[in-house]
C-alpha cells in the first residue's frame, strides 16, 4: 500500500499536464525552495547573533556562544557540527555583509548553491564600505550567474572582488587546499576505500620509492598485479610493517612467512543477535564488527555533573520502552549472516573478515553486562565494549563521531547515577562538554534510546546506531531505580577548558594573514618588467611558512560554506 501512495503522489498532479505546465512547476518549486532556504538562514542568523553577543568570559571558553548555537542548529537540522557551522557562516555573511544579496535570495531569485559560493568568495572583505559596494555590484549581476559552471561562477565573483578589493581574492586558501590527502567516497565499492590527494614533490618521491621497495619484495609467482601490490604496500606502511608478505603459496618462498601486522590492529567484536542459536556459533552466524584496537579502550570521561537532569528524569516512563527491542524480530525474517563493519567506516566483505581473523586479528564476544551496576566510576572493559558496540557513534543528535573516539558519559551524573549500560552512552568530547556546561538535558531508556532536551526547549530522540545494522540484537539492559541521592554540584566554570584567543580573534587573524599574503603576491607581480623576479610565485610551502612565521593558526576551524 505504501508504494501505491508514493506512486500516486508523484504522478497525480502532472500525469495529464503538458510539458510547459510541468516545467513551470519546476521553476516555481525552485523559487520556493530558495525562499524557504533563505528563511531558514535568516532564522539561523538570528539564533547565531543571540548566542554570539560579545561576552568576555564566555568567549574564552571552549564551549562558547558559537558552539552552543551550532549545537541547537545541528540538532534542528539533523546534521553534524561542521555542517551546521557552514550554515551559520553563510547566514551571518548574508546578515552582516551582503544584505542586498540576501534580499534577492529571500525573493527566490538566487539559488542556495549560488549564495553559498558568493559568501565564501567574499569572506576576506573586512572594510564595511567596500563590502557594501561589492554587495551592490553582485546583486546587480547575480541574476545572470545561475547557468554558470562552478569554475566560471567563481571567476565571475573573483573579478568583482578583485575590482574593489584585490587583497580579498581567494588565493592562499586555494593553494593550500591543493595539498591534501583524502580517503573514502560515497560511491566506493564495498570492501575498498578511495585515496586521492596532493603531496609535496619530496614527500611524493619518498612514498613512491617506499611503495616500490615493498611491492618488489615478493617473488615472481605472486598472483597480484603491480597495482594491487602497491595498494597493499600502502596498508603495510600504515601498519608499520617491515615487508609485504608473498601470496604465491609456496612454502619455500622466502617472503611467504613475512608477518602481516595489519590484522593485529583490529579487534573483531562478535555480537550474538536475538535470533541467533544459543550454541557457540560459527563466525559467519552472528553479527560482527571490527574496531581499531588503539581506540578500543574507554576514553577518560569528564567528571562534571549536570545538576538539572535528575530532577527532570521521569523514570517511571522507562518500563514502557522495554518491549521495543522485541518488535524488530517479529517484523520480518533476517538473513543468517549479518553485516560486518568497521566502526566509523564501511562494510567488510566476508573474505576480508576471514583474512583478518586468519592473520591474527583478536576475536572477542560482546556480552550483555549483568543487571547489577558496577561499583566503580569507570566502566569495566566488558561494559565499555558493550556500550560502544551498542551506540557505534556519538549519541548527540546529528553527530556521527565514531564510538571509538567518544567519552563514556554517565547520563545521570555521579554519585546519583550508577555505572551501568542503562546510564552510559557515547558522547564525543565537544558534545560531552555541551551536555555538562551548555544546558542540554538527557534522559536514557534501558534499550539505549536517549531523549535530548535543548536549552530552547526542543526535544530530540536518538537511537543506538547498532539498531540500523543489527536490528535483532537485544540491547535492552536493566531498568534502574530512581536516584535517591542528589547529583554532585561543582564550579563548572572553573573546570571548563579555555581558549587562548576567542573564536572571533582567530577568525580575524586568519583573514588578515591571508590578505597580507595576497598583497605580497600581488606586489611581487606588479613590479616593473626590468625588476620582475625570475622565479615563479610562492608555492604552497612558502605560503604556509610565511603564515607560520607570523604566528597564524593555520588550522581553520571554520569550514567552507559548501
Amino acid at each position: 500500500m505504501g508504494d501505491g501512495i508514493i506512486e500516486r503522489m508523484f504522478e497525480s498532479d502532472f500525469v495529464d499536464a503538458d510539458d510547459k505546465t510541468v516545467v513551470a512547476a519546476i521553476e516555481e518549486c525552485a523559487r520556493s525552495e530558495a525562499m524557504l532556504a533563505a528563511r531558514r538562514l535568516a532564522a539561523t542568523a538570528e539564533l547565531t547573533a543571540r548566542y554570539t553577543e560579545p561576552d568576555e568570559e564566555r568567549d574564552h571558553l571552549a564551549v562558547d556562544g558559537w558552539r552552543m548555537a551550532s549545537a541547537e542548529i545541528s540538532a534542528a537540522m539533523g546534521v553534524g557540527d561542521r555542517a551546521a557551522s557552514r550554515q551559520m557562516c553563510i547566514a551571518m555573511a548574508l546578515r552582516e555583509r551582503l544584505p542586498k544579496v540576501a534580499a534577492l535570495f529571500t525573493q527566490g531569485r538566487l539559488s542556495a548553491a549560488l549564495v553559498s559560493t558568493i559568501t565564501w568568495r567574499t569572506q576576506l572583505i573586512v572594510d564595511s564600505q567596500i563590502a557594501e559596494r561589492i554587495d551592490t555590484a553582485i546583486a546587480q549581476r547575480a541574476g545572470e550567474w545561475g547557468g554558470l559552471s562552478v569554475a566560471r561562477l567563481e571567476s565571475a565573483i573573483d573579478s568583482l572582488v578583485d575590482e574593489y578589493d584585490p587583497d580579498a581574492r581567494r588565493r592562499m586558501r586555494e593553494a593550500a587546499q591543493n595539498r591534501d590527502v583524502r580517503l573514502g567516497k560515497r560511491d566506493d565499492v564495498t570492501g575498498t576505500m578511495s585515496l586521492w590527494g596532493r603531496l609535496s614533490i619530496a614527500d611524493g618521491e619518498l612514498l613512491k620509492r617506499r611503495l616500490a621497495q615493498l611491492s618488489s619484495q615478493v617473488c615472481k609467482d605472486d598472483p597480484r598485479t603491480a597495482g594491487q601490490r602497491r595498494s597493499e604496500a600502502l596498508g603495510a606502511i600504515a601498519a608499520n610493517a617491515e615487508g609485504l608478505s608473498c601470496k604465491c603459496g609456496s612454502p619455500d618462498c622466502p617472503s611467504a612467512g613475512q608477518d602481516d601486522p595489519r590484522a593485529a590492529h583490529f579487534v573483531i567484536n562478535v555480537i550474538s543477535e536475538a535470533n541467533a542459536p544459543n550454541t557457540e556459533p560459527v563466525p559467519a552466524t552472528p553479527a560482527e564488527s571490527a574496531t581499531a584496537e588503539p581506540a578500543a579502550g574507554p576514553v577518560e570521561p569528564a567528571t562534571e555533573p549536570q545538576a538539572a537532569e535528575p530532577a527532570t528524569e521521569p523514570q517511571p516512563a522507562e518500563p514502557a520502552a522495554e518491549p521495543q527491542p522485541a518488535e524488530p524480530a517479529a517484523e520480518r525474517p533476517k538473513p543468517r549472516s549479518a553485516a560486518a563493519l568497521i566502526i566509523g567506516g564501511g562494510l567488510i566483505p566476508t573474505p576480508l573478515l576471514a583474512e583478518l581473523i586468519k592473520n591474527g586479528a583478536k576475536v572477542q564476544w560482546v556480552h550483555k553486562p549483568p543487571a547489577a551496576p558496577e561499583t566503580g566510576y569507570r566502566p569495566s572493559g566488558k561494559t565499555a565494549r558493550f556500550v560502544r558496540m551498542r551506540d557505534m557513534t556519538c549519541r548527540f543528535p546529528g553527530c556521527t563521531r565514531p564510538a571509538d573516539f567518544c567519552d563514556l558519559d554517565h547520563t545521570t551524573p555521579s554519585p546519583a547515577g550508577v555505572t551501568h549500560p542503562s546510564n552510559l552512552k557515547c558522547l564525543c568530547r565537544i558534545h560531552h562538554l555541551l551536555k555538562t556546561f551548555g544546558g542540554w538535558g538527557d534522559q536514557q531508556h534501558p534499550d539505549g534510546t536517549v531523549l535530548w532536551t535543548a536549552p530552547s526547549g526542543r526535544t530530540y530522540l536518538t537511537h543506538p546506531g547498532s539498531r540500523l545494522f543489527y536490528p535483532g540484537w537485544d540491547t535492552t539492559t536493566a531498568t534502574l531505580p530512581v536516584p535517591t541521592r542528589p547529583a554532585r554540584h561543582g564550579d563548572k566554570g572553573a573546570m571548563m577548558p579555555r581558549r587562548r584567543r576567542t573564536r572571533a580573534q582567530d577568525r580575524l587573524q586568519r583573514i588578515e594573514s591571508e590578505r597580507a599574503l595576497n598583497a605580497l603576491d600581488r606586489k611581487r607581480w606588479a613590479a616593473p618588467a626590468t625588476t620582475q623576479p625570475s622565479r615563479p610565485p610562492p608555492q604552497d610551502d612558502d605560503l604556509w611558512k610565511i603564515a607560520t612565521d607570523a604566528g597564524v593558526d593555520t588550522t581553520d576551524t571554520d569550514p567552507a560554506p559548501f
